[in-house]
């Protein structure tokens, strides 16, 4: 407060004080005063890209009856493993019972129609026979004068009786055998429908959701189990368009989950999608986890490992104005003073740092951390960032 007060006092004292104050400031820029931190190699940068998604199953089924009815059993529940073929629930079926057995007794009695007409075929067709004998043996006796015409007349109408018997009975034999061919299709569609009042597992898998309880009336086609393939389950993430370009098939991951924050699960890109969401700007990335507990539905994180550099300069991107993806404007030193080039950039690290790719004169250094006072031409010292 002395201080203030004397040179409000002695107002020429003031100025010279600033004078000198300005004089230090133009000397320490002069000697390079401001220091500024500028990057050093990095070794064995792994290059990763990250993604949120989901629990999943690539083989999940939605599964119920394909007829109406009412739940009478359930065999399985959420988290139950199943068998293929193993029942899941069935329908009460006493009434498509009940048509099983009308169709059954229908099919019975349309068998034995058609074995009575095939014994009455043979009997015309034996009778039948027999008349055409008798016919052809009282002919050549009219020529001889044993019978009469009349006799013979009446013999050969006899047979031609039995020819026209023949003909219906076969003309019954096809009836009986199209009543029969109906009376089986019946029997069969009605076992058919039989079979659909009980709900069997597709595949060998694991139940995830039971949406119905006893006593429930179920729609056509409803579904009542939600099941999938354990051996399928994978992480279903989705990843920036502008990141997933080095993402490949094969590559490892990391996957972590909400309900084990500790742990990490190693996982494998096993499909990719080629087709983006063109609301998010997403793609679609499947990820293999073998260890991974079939929570379908759980938020996980994805890590991928898409490359590994040997060595790179690395520059957060806060030091890179207008970088397009591609290229960006830097501060650089060179031959201790600074220089704002354009550079080109080639990796993302997960951490948000860029990969100097090109730009940098020999012996300069990308500055990492700007600050105040940053001028074309000034002399500055530097320090090293940490790698």
């Amino acid at each position: 407060m002395k201080v203030v007060a004397m040179l409000r006092a002695h107002p020429r004292l003031a100025v010279m004080l600033a004078l000198v104050l300005a004089g230090l400031a133009i000397g320490r820029m002069a000697l390079g005063g401001i220091s500024v931190e500028v990057a050093v190699p990095s070794r064995d940068v792994p290059i990763r890209v990250y993604g949120l998604g989901t629990i999943e199953a690539k083989v999940s089924s939605k599964i119920g009856f394909a007829v109406a009815g009412t739940l009478s059993e359930l065999r399985a529940d959420a988290g139950d493993p199943v068998a293929k073929g193993q029942v899941l629930g069935r329908l009460d079926d006493a009434e498509q019972r009940a048509k099983v057995a009308a169709a059954r007794a229908q099919y019975d009695k349309a068998m034995a129609q058609s074995t009575s007409a095939r014994a009455i075929v043979a009997k015309t067709a034996v009778n039948r026979a027999q008349k055409e004998k008798v016919s052809q043996r009282r002919k050549s006796l009219v020529a001889s004068g044993t019978v009469s015409e009349e006799t013979f007349g009446d013999a050969h109408a006899a047979a031609v009786s039995a020819g026209a018997d023949a003909q219906a009975a076969n003309a019954e034999v096809a009836l009986a055998l199209a009543t029969l061919a109906d009376a089986r299709a019946q029997l069969e569609l009605n076992e058919v429908l039989l079979a659909r009042h009980t709900l069997t597992a597709p595949y060998d898998g694991r139940i995830s959701f039971r949406s119905r309880e006893l006593g429930s009336v179920v729609a056509p086609g409803e579904g009542i189990f939600t099941l999938f393939d354990p051996a399928t389950v994978w992480v279903l993430s989705y990843v920036d368009e502008t990141l997933a370009g080095g993402v490949a098939v094969g590559q490892g991951a990391e996957v972590r989950l909400r309900s084990a924050p500790a742990r990490r699960f190693a996982g494998q890109v096993v499909r990719i999608d080629i087709e983006s969401d063109r609301t998010t700007e997403e793609r679609k990335i499947y990820v293999a986890c073998i260890e991974c507990p079939q929570h379908l539905g759980e938020q996980a994180e994805v890590v991928i490992d898409t490359a590994r550099v040997d060595s790179a300069i690395l520059v957060p991107s806060t030091a890179v104005e207008g970088f397009d993806g591609r290229q960006g404007l830097a501060w650089v030193v060179e031959n201790g003073r600074l220089a704002r080039r354009s550079l080109s950039f080639g990796h993302r690290t997960l951490d948000g740092r860029l990969e100097v790719a090109g730009g940098v004169a020999e012996g300069a250094r990308v500055v990492t951390r700007p600050v105040s006072g940053l001028a074309e031409g000034r002399s500055v010292r530097t320090h090293d960032a940490s790698p």
